[in-house]
């Protein structure tokens, strides 16, 4: 066990899923389980002793919930992050989304049996968040150290379009973003989050309730409008289509790009070519490289983006990955990336 490793804390109350959970972390050599309970008021109890970075909380349990739980612990240890383990059910979107709010670091599906707790996409899942929100709370980047990009001089012709992408971590960074870049805004926004088809109409229906800007799931065919947020739904890649007088969405289950559907980079190739490169991007928190590409295509068009940083990042991959391809005309703590898109849609110079 490393000096650095991550310290997990699991809360459920299935001895079984519990225990399996607890193998696969112990796996890793970057991580430890420090503690294992079986309801909210254990875990309340066990937290300050246990000094963990991390905790995976289930939702539904006897005793004390997760949702109850979850602001005492953030009382007792209010730099905790916690990972909410819901079902993959609309239920359970909609409660992980409301923890979110509340202060939960991020989500996880949980498994629907002990058979599929094994399942490599949730354990490849499960560690990438652990030791991405321990990072981020003990302040160690995530990549390795290296100069500091060099940055690009913002491009002179006003963008059309702001295009999101994100992956871990993203729905509270973009809870964040929507928040600063207040109820008003000169152009649509496109998002793409990766996440489950169950999951997206709740973060849409989530982000609408921040009172800023409306979101909903982009529909095949619909206009793009100002000052309204068109979210990718789960399964299908968001595309732009349009000319110089006009934008709107179009939907497809075109083959996952970057293992990913829906995938950043088909997101971003169709706004540069029917936007004529005049999109910013800002590009949040997230594992791998999707969206590199398509931010090329993007700025050789004429057009610019914004990375968040790798403190503010739970995995800087995403954004880690087109500021060293050396895309970016920022790159910036989350609470900065707001205002700055908002100067830049002004016209402002990076």
């Amino acid at each position: 066990m490393t000096a650095a490793a991550a310290r997990v804390m699991l809360c459920d109350d299935s001895a079984v899923i519990r225990g399996a959970i607890a193998r696969m972390l112990a796996e890793d050599p970057e991580i430890e389980v420090v503690a294992k309970t079986a309801n909210g008021q254990e875990a309340v109890n066990a937290i300050r002793s246990a000094r963990a970075d991390v905790v995976v909380l289930d939702i539904e349990m006897p005793v004390m919930d997760g949702m109850t739980a979850l602001p005492l612990l953030l009382r007792v240890d209010a730099g905790v992050k916690v990972i909410m383990a819901s079902t993959l059910t609309t239920r359970g979107a909609d409660i992980a989304m409301r923890a979110l709010r509340l202060g939960a670091a991020d989500y996880i599906p949980k498994p629907s049996s002990i058979g599929t707790v094994g399942d490599d996409g949730f354990r490849r899942e499960l560690l990438e968040k652990v030791k991405g929100l321990a990072r981020q709370r003990r302040r160690v980047a995530q990549a390795a150290r290296v100069s500091p990009p060099a940055l690009r001089p913002a491009p002179p012709l006003p963008a059309r379009l702001l295009a999101v992408g994100s992956s871990t971590g993203g729905p509270q960074a973009l809870f964040t973003l929507v928040q600063g870049l207040g109820r008003s805004l000169s152009v649509p926004v496109v998002m793409t989050q990766h996440m489950p088809a169950t999951f997206t109409p709740i973060l849409a229906e989530h982000l609408t309730r921040l009172g800023f800007m409306p979101c909903s799931e982009a529909r095949d065919g619909e206009a793009l409008v100002p000052g309204r947020i068109y979210l990718a739904p789960g399964d299908k890649h968001l595309l732009v289509e349009g000319n110089r007088s006009a934008l709107r969405a179009r939907l497809t289950q075109d083959p996952p790009e970057n293992f990913c559907r829906p995938s950043v980079d088909p997101m971003l190739r169709s706004a540069a070519a029917a936007c004529e490169g005049r999109v910013l991007i800002a590009m949040l928190t997230g594992m791998g490289r999707d969206g590199t590409e398509g931010t090329r295509r993007v700025v050789e068009a004429g057009g610019a983006a914004i990375a968040q940083d790798e403190a503010t990042s739970v995995v800087w991959g995403m954004p880690g990955a087109v500021a060293q391809a050396g895309l970016c005309h920022g790159i910036l703590p989350l609470p900065k990336i707001a205002p700055r898109l908002l100067e830049m849609l002004k016209g402002g110079r990076a």
